[in-house]
């Protein structure tokens, strides 16, 4: 339960659903409503309190302004939530291969980040 987190430990959490969407809306310079489009092409579900209100988090504000960005490029919404799906899917792919690469190039004897069965 988020009572039993040290608060100050919940404000460095990138992941703890801080903001309203009230507040989520007047950060990102939009409307609610845009953060209903983009929750309902599924690029972010928030959290919800225990009344039912979306909740955000700062990673998924930070998610929500890059939608933002295309879209006021003129980007359709549908295809700003798909590119942002696909950008953050390539970074965690290119991570991926980057920690492969290290263990690939780790001198044998020494521990790499997943060492395989001897």
């Amino acid at each position: 339960m988020a009572a039993d987190i040290p608060l100050g430990d919940r404000l460095d959490d990138d992941d703890y659903p801080a903001y309203t969407m009230g507040r989520a809306a007047e950060m990102l310079g939009t409307t609610p409503g845009f953060l209903r489009a983009i929750g309902e092409a599924r690029l972010i579900t928030p959290l919800r309190s225990e009344g039912g209100h979306r909740r955000y988090s700062r990673y998924q504000l930070r998610i929500a302004a890059r939608a933002r960005e295309l879209v006021d490029r003129g980007t359709p919404i549908e295809a700003a939530c798909r590119i942002v799906i696909l950008e953050d899917q390539l970074e965690e792919a290119q991570r991926i291969n980057a920690e492969y690469r290290r263990a690939a190039n780790t001198p044998a004897g020494t521990p790499g980040p997943h060492p395989g069965p001897n």
